[in-house]
């Protein structure tokens, strides 16, 4: 069983600076993509960052220049390195995995973390 593990979240003055971890325990070979999504109160959850296996990413325009979001695959690890944050930024971020493997496309989800983000 595949579990991704989130640490990092938090309150924080706007302006400020939070860094998210997220770790895939389990039987894993290798991880495709990984992504942080965000899904503040009374929205849709939303796609904030992704990483390929490679290292190519992108980004929301709302969080570009702002937000870095970067991977250690040797420890199937992904982090967002999140600066001059905002209140709008206040959310539950959720960390995403994929996978490919024997013709088939497996994802996973964390549990989520909280960040607040105080005016």
């Amino acid at each position: 069983q595949v579990q991704l593990v989130e640490s990092g979240g938090g309150l924080v003055q706007a302006g400020g600076s939070l860094t998210l971890s997220c770790a895939a325990k389990g039987p894993i070979i290798s991880l495709n993509d990984m992504n942080w999504y965000r899904q503040a109160l009374g929205k849709e959850r939303a796609l904030v960052a992704s990483i390929t296996s490679g290292g190519s990413t992108t980004y929301i325009d709302s969080v570009k220049g702002r937000f870095s979001i970067s991977r250690d695959n040797a420890k199937n690890t992904v982090f967002l390195q999140m600066n001059s944050l905002r209140p709008e930024d206040t959310a539950v971020y959720y960390c995403n995995a994929l996978r490919h493997s024997v013709g088939s496309w497996f994802t996973y989800w964390g549990q989520g973390t909280q960040v607040t983000v105080s005016s």
